[in-house]
């Protein structure tokens, strides 16, 4: 059996990386409460590798990280 867990809780565990998670609950607005990791990475192209696997499911791909303020950029 797979591990349930809130979005808060991936994001805490993960910090800075790119996951992919099946999607268990949603709140009445629709945002996503909580779901099973199907994988993470530091590098996004791993996730979205994992991401074609996933037909018919109902997914969320999410980045755990700050995002940069407006005017800022990033590389990776």
């Amino acid at each position: 059996m797979k591990l349930i867990q809130t979005v808060e809780e991936i994001r805490k565990k993960f910090k800075n990386e790119w996951v992919l998670m099946d999607v268990v609950e949603k709140g009445e607005l629709g945002q996503v409460k909580c779901g099973c990791v199907i994988a993470h990475s530091k590098n996004r192209d791993e996730t979205y590798s994992a991401l074609k696997k996933t037909m018919g499911k109902h997914t969320f791909h999410f980045y755990t990280g700050e995002i940069p303020r407006e005017g800022y950029a990033t590389a990776f």
